[in-house]
């Protein structure tokens, strides 16, 4: 097959889930076919070009910037978002270079599949009704659950504005696309419920069982850890409130619990949180996750909003670490509570559950090797990638 993949932005460094799962699914996808990929480039980011030859066989970049969410072109990009029906989060994105050089492709080389990867690409996808929609998140349950979960009433009304344009957005590019494919069985069935979509395939997320295979000789030095992008903010409000609502309670039959919060561009009330406490680690970018990983004891997942599946959650049990995780930060895995992962939605029980894992070592080794067997046996990126591929088959058959 001959595939035009468009992104909104380059794979590497490869620093979120979203990246990650595109970037094995399209190592994969290279591997058997014609891999042509359309993203933006912000000229500060030459790795990303650089490495595109590992996922594709053609690179097309088209210079476009994204300006950061703390600098003043992002704040006269909020205000003039304001006053557009389409959402900020997408609008940012948008380029007419872009939407015309994927033209020009179409034009030129012909594709049997065009895929529109985030709906945050849809703007530069010339005619969206030929392109497959790969949906890591339904973007308006992330936008309902921040809406429900804020305190602050500007923040309130700011997140209502933006949860009725991206329904309104998000309904009509899932509804007008080829085919969609969702991430988990859940969130096609959210599509379904909430956008009518009916052309819609689930494909799992994966994970690389041999990269995160730990070392014999891993020493504990955390007792629990976060690994995730801490300029995203499902995980900064969930590590606010294991903070401010959880730690407390652990620290009640644990008071020396270690923890390692991993990840990106933490922001000023992570830092504080952390300065006002020698146990809390914040690593801000790193190399490799998976050392922090292998040196702790339990990850944890305290996530109150957010969508998709986490990543995370398959690398720690990869790595062999037993999890304990909220129901929205597990939500689309096939996990079993209290075999392959602790679930908790209270701050209590959530703390726990982490108690009890800690205590007990054994308990630790019983549930990180059902999860490993877990994830071993059914989750590989090849195993995901056929599944990608058998759907844009199917997609393409239905759309003769």
């Amino acid at each position: 097959m001959k595939i035009l993949w468009a992104c909104p932005l380059f794979l590497h460094p490869t620093t979120k889930g979203g990246q990650i799962r595109t970037l094995e699914t399209l190592r994969q996808l290279h591997r058997w076919h014609e891999v042509h990929f359309v993203a933006l480039d912000s000229a500060d980011n030459r790795e990303g070009i650089e490495r595109a030859g590992e996922y594709c066989s053609h690179v097309y970049p088209v210079k476009h910037r994204v300006p950061s969410k703390t600098s003043p072109a992002f704040v006269l990009q909020f205000t003039r978002g304001a006053f557009s029906s389409v959402p900020l989060a997408v609008s940012r994105f948008a380029s007419p270079a872009m939407r015309d050089l994927i033209a020009d492709l179409e034009r030129r080389i012909g594709f049997d599949h065009i895929v529109c990867d985030f709906l945050a690409a849809a703007p530069n996808i010339p005619a969206i009704e030929r392109a497959v929609l790969f949906q890591h998140n339904v973007e308006t349950t992330i936008w309902e659950r921040r809406e429900s979960t804020a305190t602050n009433p500007l923040h309130q009304l700011v997140y209502s504005v933006q949860r009725q344009r991206m329904f309104a957005y998000e309904r009509d590019i899932c509804q007008r696309a080829r085919h969609v494919v969702a991430v988990s069985e859940e969130d096609a069935r959210r599509m379904r419920s909430l956008f009518g979509v009916t052309r819609v395939s689930d494909v799992p997320t994966g994970v690389n069982i041999e990269h995160f295979a730990p070392p014999a000789n891993a020493q504990t030095k955390h007792d629990l850890v976060f690994v995730g992008s801490m300029d995203w903010m499902p995980n900064v409000d969930g590590m606010l409130y294991f903070i401010s609502d959880v730690l407390p309670l652990i620290r009640r039959e644990l008071a020396e619990c270690r923890v390692a919060i991993v990840g990106r561009t933490p922001g000023k009330d992570i830092l504080d949180a952390a300065a006002r406490d020698p146990l809390i680690t914040v690593t801000g970018t790193v190399p490799d996750t998976r050392p922090y990983l292998w040196e702790s004891a339990v990850s944890i997942v305290p996530l109150r909003i957010g969508g998709g599946t986490r990543l995370k959650i398959y690398e720690a049990m990869a790595a062999k670490v037993p999890v304990v995780s909220t129901t929205v930060g597990a939500e689309g895995l096939p996990l079993e509570s209290g075999r392959h992962v602790e679930l908790a939605d209270d701050a209590h029980e959530f703390a726990a559950r982490c108690i009890e894992l800690l205590r007990d070592t054994s308990a630790r080794k019983r549930m990180a090797d059902a999860a490993w067997s877990l994830v071993k046996a059914n989750f590989s990126w090849e195993q995901a990638a056929r599944r990608f591929e058998d759907a844009l088959t199917k997609s393409a058959a239905a759309a003769i």
